[in-house]
């Protein structure tokens, strides 16, 4: 009985790392998909499309292995290894299958979500009815009845239940983020920064990246701008601020600052969380502002950014040209200014012990002891 509430109160906390499993394992297939489409736009936008005037014949090799290939194979990814997460080798198959279905009917990013959920649980319901299989038939099991039967499940629900209302929520959530302007659009930036520095690294960072890989599946690559521009912004700022204002930060604090400067350009953000941990209410707030502001302007000059990682690294695939990445890197400097300046006016100086030299006191002198007599 203590176990099966065990486990009821673990799944949440098993919800969120299965995920995490399949961003981490999706996150190679979309680096290197998303660089080398965002280098194929170099070549001008439509450089891929043979019809076009500007075609280029390595810009449209560069297209298809990135986005024909390396894209395609994001959502099965993401799907299988959720499902993996949760139950192991034998939700791969189904977990893939169900995201490839995803991916082909419109559901994307999120659908996928659903198929590695979907596949791994119901692997694991196999497992709890087939759990006095006689151990001659485990193999047969394995190899032939799971598969077969997770497959079928996986795929017919996603065909039959999921395809439909997903792709619709795919099509209204990108319709929504198109219709945004002025305002509203540099309020969605703002939130998607601030979320970057809450909890660096945690889950509602996660949840942050999560929606930006999910805009990035469906084409829109403003989000993912701002939310990188937020997630540089803090282990930066830091650092700037132990070089600033040095006495306001200890010897520790000072040289983890050092390696903030590159950690935070390559988009590293729980680089941060050794000294945010020793002053959570001043460097957290100081840095979710500098997020929010660099997330703000990043959508207010509405930069697009393919590549969900790589930190000030793929500035020169940001599309638009120089003024562009430029106007992107100003976003960033602007918000690390921001959190820079806040922890120079939130922190106090640290005391410094004095080396007092430490008073002598008189020790009385030491009476002999009389020797025993043996």
């Amino acid at each position: 009985m203590e176990n099966e509430q065990t486990k009821k109160n673990n799944i949440p906390h098993e919800l969120y790392e299965s995920l995490m499993m399949g961003i981490r394992h999706m996150i190679p297939f979309v680096v290197g998909g998303g660089i080398l489409m965002a280098i194929s736009f170099m070549f001008g936008v439509n450089a891929a499309d043979p019809k076009d005037p500007s075609y280029n014949a390595v810009a449209a090799l560069l297209f298809n292995i990135g986005h024909g290939n390396g894209f395609a194979l994001m959502v099965p990814i993401l799907a299988g290894f959720i499902a993996y997460g949760i139950s192991g080798t034998l939700a791969l198959a189904p977990g893939m299958i169900g995201g490839l279905i995803a991916a082909s009917t419109g559901s994307g990013f999120f659908g996928g979500i659903i198929a590695g959920y979907l596949s791994g649980y119901f692997i694991r319901f196999l497992n709890h009815l087939c759990r006095k299989c006689p151990s001659n038939l485990v193999n047969l099991r394995n190899v032939l009845i799971y598969p077969v039967v997770s497959v079928l499940f996986t795929g017919a629900v996603m065909y039959e239940v999921v395809a439909f209302p997903m792709s619709v929520f795919n099509n209204w959530l990108v319709a929504c983020l198109s219709s945004f302007h002025g305002s509203s659009l540099e309020i969605l930036g703002l939130i998607l920064g601030a979320m970057m520095a809450v909890d660096l690294g945690g889950p509602i960072n996660k949840a942050a990246y999560t929606f930006g890989l999910a805009m990035i599946s469906a084409g829109n690559y403003y989000p993912m701008a701002a939310i990188m521009a937020g997630g540089m912004v803090p282990p930066i700022g830091i650092g700037l601020a132990t070089v600033l204002f040095k006495k306001k930060f200890d010897a520790f604090d000072r040289d983890q600052g050092k390696t903030f400067f590159l950690l935070g350009a390559s988009f590293i953000t729980e680089s941060a969380m050794p000294v945010a941990a020793k002053d959570v209410f001043r460097i957290i707030p100081s840095g979710i502002a500098g997020s929010a502001v660099a997330g703000a302007l990043s959508m207010a000059f509405h930069i697009a950014l393919p590549a969900p990682h790589g930190g000030l690294f793929v500035l020169p695939i940001v599309q638009g040209g120089l003024i562009q990445q430029g106007l992107y890197l100003f976003a960033v400097l602007a918000g690390v200014l921001v959190t820079a300046g806040l922890l120079g006016v939130l922190r106090k100086d640290i005391v410094q012990e004095e080396k007092a030299q430490p008073q002598q006191t008189k020790i009385p002198d030491a009476v002999p002891t009389p020797a025993l007599k043996s």
